[in-house]
């Protein structure tokens, strides 16, 4: 006969019975000991956290510290970027500097050289009246102040030394522009001015700045200038001395009562461009 269906089984076999038994007892025990038990095995996030994949050693172990090779060029980079920026800047500044010292410098030389021309021609001496006698083949008024249009000549006192004697000062323009002012060493005789006289004539004809004539003689550049003139004040007027018949026998006979100076500065200096200067004798008294 066949043998009846099985029929299935209300309770686990008594294995398992014993293993839940056994299980239900550990859990007490545990309990009993922590009473947190319950919670922390409830809990799935600190399962995940034991047994979870982040517990692979794998993924637990810390990045390593430093830079990648694009990080470190990219800060090479800016720090290329700023040295170039920064050395822009200070060449900048030291170009600067050095134009404002140079604008300085031939600003103090070209004032210098003014005042110079101002207090020569305060220093000069007006001769007395002994035309004819030697060594003069000249007048009185053309052994002070003689201007031939290349070359102005002066005889004054020597700065600052009243017992000094005097000196021949001439101001001439060479031909590549230069604007020159030359003295002579200071004299005491008529013969060392007619000496000191002529060799400001000859030292014209080169103008050498170095003015190593053996005499004494210092020279020295001031500006440079396209073209100069000089104009004395007569009767009230200026005039061109070199002018035909601009002034009489006897005005040329006596100094001027003002001289002006017409210079144009050449370009590339801290003055450039014309200039005119005009000196009236200290005691001149009338309208200039």
């Amino acid at each position: 006969m066949p043998s009846p269906p099985s029929v299935p089984r209300a309770f686990p076999p008594h294995s398992s019975r014993r293993a839940l038994r056994t299980g239900a007892r550990c859990d007490q025990a545990a309990l009993a000991v922590n009473p947190n038990f319950i919670a922390a095995s409830a809990d799935p996030t600190s399962a995940r956290g034991r047994f979870g994949p982040q517990s692979s050693p794998l993924r637990s172990a810390r990045r390593p510290s430093g830079f990648t090779l694009i990080e470190v060029l990219v800060a090479l980079t800016i720090m290329a970027v700023m040295a170039m920026l920064t050395w822009r800047g200070i060449d900048g500044m030291a170009r600067a500097q050095e134009s404002t010292r140079r604008y300085t410098d031939d600003v103090l030389a070209l004032q210098a050289g003014l005042s110079q021309w101002r207090a020569d021609l305060d220093a000069m001496m007006v001769w007395p009246v002994t035309d004819g006698s030697p060594p003069y083949q000249t007048s009185a008024s053309q052994r002070s102040l003689s201007w031939d249009g290349r070359l102005l000549r002066i005889t004054r006192a020597s700065a600052g030394e009243p017992a000094g004697g005097l000196r021949v000062v001439a101001w001439t323009r060479r031909p590549d522009g230069q604007w020159l002012r030359w003295q002579s060493a200071p004299f005491l005789s008529q013969n060392a001015w007619k000496a000191a006289w002529d060799n400001a004539e000859n030292w014209s004809q080169t103008a050498n700045e170095q003015a190593a004539d053996g005499t004494g003689a210092q020279a020295v550049r001031v500006a440079n200038a396209t073209e100069w003139q000089v104009h004395y004040f007569r009767n009230n007027a200026w005039t061109n001395p070199l002018s035909s018949g601009a002034e009489s026998a006897a005005a040329v006979g006596t100094l001027p009562d003002g001289v002006r100076l017409l210079i144009n500065f050449a370009p590339g200096q801290a003055i450039n461009g014309p200039m005119v200067l005009d000196w009236v004798r200290p005691n001149f008294g009338g309208a200039s």
